[in-house]
């Protein structure tokens, strides 16, 4: 897959989730937006659980660990330019490594995903 297709199909997205690792919780406004565009990407729980963890936490978690992070809002396009060169390398066994470590590099930011995941589900009529 080429980097426009990875921006095509995924950038949006990849924004919208991109506050869950800020250092402040999300804000209704924040959840909403999220519920909504996940609900346009039509994914399933187990598509975006694997998003969360193999292609948005091993970039947003390093920056999230870092001393000189952005701490209260990304630069958009910095971002994606790092989440498009994440997934363009992420393959065979990066992509294996990073499944297997993905537990580790969630943990932080765990309960705003449950959060948001139980908030996806009411809205597809789903019992959470």
């Amino acid at each position: 897959m080429d980097a426009q297709t990875l921006v095509d199909e995924r950038g949006e997205l990849w924004l919208a989730l991109a506050p869950l690792w800020l250092d402040r919780e999300p804000r209704e406004r924040d959840y909403a937006r999220m519920v909504e565009v996940i609900q346009r990407h039509e994914l399933t729980l187990t598509e975006l659980e694997w998003i969360f963890r193999i292609e948005l936490a091993p970039v947003l978690s390093r920056t999230q660990m870092s001393v000189a992070s952005e701490w209260r809002r990304f630069d958009d396009y910095q971002l994606m330019k790092r989440l498009v060169a994440h997934n363009l390398r992420l393959t065979g066994w990066r992509r294996k490594s990073w499944a297997l470590f993905s537990g580790l590099i969630t943990m932080m930011t765990r309960h705003r995903w449950n959060e948001l995941m139980t908030r996806v589900m009411i809205a597809r009529g789903e019992i959470p």
